[in-house]
């Protein structure tokens, strides 16, 4: 009799935590979206940088594109290229494929990360998808650019440069509810 109550409260103590982790997940998107309106991050507003930046010819930074998706947002996320090679101060743009593999219509943001940490004060993004929400409908497939561009200004020691994105569903309740229709 202990055990099955201590069981229980086991039980309770682990669904709890397993609740509180998706609102915390769930939570990271308005959050990331408050930090960026008071911090001027993410505006898009770079362009005057890209018209104004000099192109350092002596070097190449490497970057490397990477794509996650956040629990189990069915969709298929990645790079079209996995690296691509620009100089400094060089306007690039690549493009990120998002598929929606579920039967309803899916609302995602995406949220980036840079290596090294010290990227992120010389990564310029002038258009990019994570600038805004991203629907996709059923089984709808969507091209994503990212423009970007390097500040010359960045450290000599940096050589390569990762970007990383994770989308995360906006929107969980409605797949869930699909889900549990599809599979009840």
């Amino acid at each position: 009799m202990k055990q099955a109550s201590a069981n229980r409260r086991m039980l309770k103590k682990l669904a709890i935590v397993a609740v509180g982790m998706f609102g915390f997940g769930f939570a990271l998107v308005p959050f990331y979206n408050a930090v960026c309106e008071a911090t001027g991050v993410n505006k898009g507003g770079e362009q005057e940088l890209a018209k104004n930046t000099q192109v350092d010819t002596s070097r190449m930074i490497r970057v490397e594109l990477d794509a996650n998706l956040n629990g189990n947002m069915p969709w298929k996320f990645a790079p079209l290229k996995e690296v691509v090679n620009v100089h400094p101060g060089q306007l690039m743009e690549v493009q990120y494929q998002a598929v929606n593999d579920s039967d309803v219509p899916i609302t995602g943001q995406a949220i980036p990360s840079y290596g090294p940490a010290l990227a992120v004060k010389y990564f310029k993004k002038i258009e990019c998808f994570c600038f805004s929400k991203q629907l996709l409908k059923p089984h709808e497939s969507k091209l994503m650019p990212v423009l970007f561009v390097i500040d010359p200004s960045l450290p000599k020691d940096v050589k390569t440069i990762t970007l990383s994105y994770t989308f995360f569903n906006l929107n969980p309740a409605t797949q869930a509810a699909s889900n549990g229709a599809t599979n009840g």
